[in-house]
């Protein structure tokens, strides 16, 4: 059943992953990563299909493609209680690849149209505790979201375009849980589900110069089914079907790209509608002991928050074959005080970034982009149903490396 639920957010960042609030992640191509996920008003080229469908209108009159592998690199995040000290845990550390692929077509039939897809990875997570405690609430959570985004785009006038596409997710995941000898329950979860949404794109462009574009991602419910296996001092009590419905929640974009001389900037403010996570029930298709309904068959209460992001991007051309870019973002934390626990820790976070675009000829060039993100450590103390603290300490090192290599080429 798949803990996407809960926490493919777990580390926004996670890569394994996640990245910006929550479980989504907005960079999967080189150049979003080098700017810190501000790709929309300036997308071009074949990943303009999936950043800015729209822009395709405005790419030049050919087919595009481009191939890109991803690194997720996740160090260990801590756990230190405020007055247990064995309660003390981290992480395991992480690494995840992610492929993805982008394609554009020329203008179809001398119309205005032009068609896009892509395959990308548009947020999930692996998070692993290491410790004996933390085990008991999260021994491991992973979450793997995979899109398939079929595009088009309809160019109205010169300076005016709009697009707009078909998401196909599918998604599986795990969740696992042991309290080992001092609480002798545990838990092993495995679900998919294949889901459908939509997304659509506007782009204006004033001067010759300058882009001013609107894109939104519909809201994608990930009703996950599968098997579960519950179990009490080491004995089976369950197994049978699970499921687990979350969010992968609708995200409006803002964008404005504007060039002076060589160096084109980008401003954008992205919402990401979160509050759409009101709460993580996972139902099963027969009873469950009395003694686990607590911990594996009561509803938690989530009720996230809707986050807005900030992201700078700026590229510059410095020779006729290289492109330099920097980015910096500023994401904001979805998860209330009450509402975090080790299955979904989640924090405010600054990211920086750099990266660059070398044209190996005139038909094909080499991409590169790299990424840090840090989050603010949080202190929070919460209860379990029964009003048992489980929960009182700081969560800290939440920090993540992206690294993202692309081959781009004309045909």
């Amino acid at each position: 059943m798949k803990n996407i639920i809960k926490i493919t957010a777990i580390t926004t960042l996670s890569s394994g992953l996640l990245f910006a609030s929550g479980w989504r992640l907005p960079e999967s191509s080189p150049k979003s990563t080098a700017l810190s996920g501000a790709y929309i008003a300036n997308a071009n080229g074949a990943d303009a299909t999936y950043y800015n469908p729209a822009n395709m209108s405005f790419n030049e009159n050919k087919a595009q493609m481009e191939i890109g592998l991803m690194n997720v690199y996740l160090p260990k995040m801590s756990y230190t209680d405020n007055e247990i000290s064995q309660y003390n845990g981290d992480t395991l550390e992480e690494n995840t690849l992610i492929p993805s692929i982008f394609l554009t077509s020329g203008v179809y039939d001398n119309s205005s149209l032009r068609y896009g897809f892509s395959l990308t990875i548009p947020g999930g997570l692996t998070r692993r505790w290491d410790e004996a405690y933390p085990k008991t609430f999260a021994e491991e959570f992973s979450l793997r979201i995979i899109e398939l985004n079929p595009t088009v785009a309809y160019k109205i006038s010169s300076n005016l375009s709009i697009g707009g596409g078909l998401r196909a997710i599918y998604s599986d995941g795990v969740t696992k849980s042991d309290g080992g000898d001092a609480k002798p329950i545990k838990r092993d979860l495995e679900g998919t589900t294949i889901e459908y949404g939509y997304n659509l794109a506007l782009a204006y462009k004033p001067t010759k110069k300058s882009n001013l574009s609107i894109t939104y991602k519909s809201n994608v419910d990930l009703n996950e089914e599968g098997n579960a296996k519950l179990y009490i001092s080491g004995t089976k009590v369950y197994d049978g079907g699970a499921s687990v419905s979350v969010p992968l929640p609708a995200a409006l974009s803002i964008a404005y790209a504007f060039k002076l001389g060589d160096t084109t900037i980008e401003l954008e403010a992205d919402r990401t509608y979160w509050s759409s996570y009101e709460d993580l029930d996972f139902e099963y298709t027969d009873d469950v002991t009395a003694a686990l309904i607590q911990y594996f068959d009561t509803a938690k209460e989530r009720n996230w928050k809707d986050t807005d992001a900030f992201r700078l991007g700026i590229t510059h051309q410095c020779t006729e074959r290289f492109t330099a870019m920097l980015g910096f973002s500023k994401d904001g934390n979805p998860i209330p005080d009450e509402s975090v626990s080790f299955e979904s820790p989640d924090y405010n976070s600054h990211t920086y970034s750099a990266g660059f675009d070398y044209k190996l000829s005139d038909s094909s060039s080499f991409g590169f982009g790299y990424l840090y993100s840090e989050k603010k450590d949080r202190t929070i103390t919460n209860s379990l149903a029964d009003g048992t603290t489980y929960l009182n300490g700081t969560l800290s090192d939440a920090k993540a490396h992206i690294s993202s290599i692309s081959y781009r080429m004309d045909f």
